[in-house]
């Protein structure tokens, strides 16, 4: 099995990328917050935890928002102990944000493998983690609601998988953008872009018809993933743009889809996604 990401790896892109980080339009947001410069933690978990909590937080049931991390659990035979820490995933509470890192954990063991398992118990955010989790969700919700509402998310793209990338999935979509979320300290770059256009192709050609008219793409910065179409009911229109949203750094990247040349389409649809 390939995923985007793993086949993203592969490709050697032209100069600048196929989709430049340059051509999006960047809007960053003021909300008066500085976050605290040392977290106790790995990125991935933090950044995990993040985008699961900011799911949870704008109304997607708790199961639905940690799903990737209750299916990892139950790979490694933990599922008992993955479903006793979601008991306490309340809120922005200090518990709820440190369950919500200890879950993220089970995410980082299945993707190392049983043999790098530590126990999650052992992932205890720092007071300055927690603070700095906690104001980023909230950037999220904040984002949600100017930009959104969120139509879905955890997006899978069946019918539109090829022999070149059989699995993977995008983070939100709302009524003109699809948008990823990225929680990294540095700006995208080329490959978090091409993810993004493989992303809006290959679900042009899913059997998923909120694709069938998307015009344009979005980034969003924070972490990844859920595996099934939606945990809200789709109304949706044309989507217009592609977009990242990081909320570390509180940005917005955004790109008209009617910018994409036909030629660059055509080079990722027959050289990355093998059509």
């Amino acid at each position: 099995m390939i995923s985007v990401t793993q086949r993203i790896k592969q490709i050697k892109q032209p100069r600048g990328g196929y989709l430049s980080v340059k051509a999006f339009t960047v809007t960053t947001l003021d909300d008066g917050q500085v976050l605290n410069a040392e977290e106790s933690i790995a990125a991935s978990l933090v950044g995990t935890a993040v985008d699961y909590l900011s799911r949870f937080m704008d109304g997607t049931a708790v199961e639905k928002a940690f799903e990737i991390s209750l299916l990892d659990a139950r790979a490694m035979r933990m599922e008992s102990k993955a479903f006793g820490l979601l008991d306490d995933v309340k809120g922005l509470d200090d518990l709820s944000i440190t369950r919500a890192c200890q879950l993220a954990g089970f995410d980082s063991a299945f993707r190392a493998g049983p043999l790098a398992y530590r126990p999650v118990e052992g992932i205890v955010p720092d007071q300055a983690t927690i603070a700095n989790i906690r104001t980023m969700v909230e950037r999220s919700l904040s984002f949600f609601k100017a930009f959104g509402p969120v139509t879905a998310d955890g997006f899978t793209m069946e019918g539109g998988y090829t022999a070149t990338i059989t699995t993977g999935d995008g983070d939100f979509l709302t009524k003109d953008t699809l948008w990823d979320f990225k929680v990294t300290t540095s700006k995208p770059n080329k490959d978090h872009t091409l993810q993004l256009l493989i992303y809006y192709l290959m679900g042009r050609r899913s059997i998923h018809p909120e694709f069938q008219t998307i015009e344009k793409l979005g980034i969003f910065n924070c972490p990844k993933t859920i595996a099934v179409l939606g945990s809200k009911n789709i109304e949706f229109q044309t989507i217009e743009k592609l977009g990242i949203f990081n909320p570390r750094q509180n940005t917005i990247y955004q790109l008209p889809i009617s910018e994409i040349s036909d030629q660059v389409i055509k080079e990722v649809e027959a050289d990355v996604i093998g059509y």
